[in-house]
């Protein structure tokens, strides 16, 4: 590995692994990337529905309405985007993997750490919708 790569590789891993161990990384996420559409309990009903042609669905009931199990495979793709399926008609919702995957880019220059950062961002903000199910 290159030695210019080293360090910002170990800053992302010194910050995801202090966010990790307090909980807030996905939540942070949300905030950034999701609340503006989907409300900062994950309720919808925000000021983006006058703009909206589709309602967000309430991020808090994504366990119900799976019969009690939660998505994660499905959410994941969702979130990340870049796997869409044409068959399955527009996508409503911006594409987070590939906005993730340019600013992993720019910050790193290599498309194997960019993606490794793709995947934590994803994951921690998986996790965190896991946290606020049944609210």
């Amino acid at each position: 590995m290159k030695k210019k790569m080293l360090f910002p590789l170990l800053g992302l891993m010194l910050v995801a692994t202090n966010a990790l161990a307090d909980g807030d990384m996905g939540k942070l996420e949300y905030r950034n990337s999701c609340a503006a559409c989907h409300g900062a309990e994950g309720k919808g009903g925000t000021e983006m529905d006058d703009f909206l042609r589709i309602q967000p669905p309430d991020l808090t009931q994504l366990m119900a309405r799976n019969g009690g199990v939660f998505p994660t495979a499905r959410v994941y793709e969702v979130i990340d985007g870049r796997l869409a399926v044409k068959a399955h008609g527009p996508r409503t919702m911006p594409v987070w993997g590939q906005r993730y995957t340019e600013d992993a880019t720019r910050l790193f220059g290599d498309p194997y750490l960019g993606e490794a950062s793709v995947r934590v961002r994803i994951i921690s903000l998986i996790d965190y919708l896991y946290s606020i199910q049944g609210r």
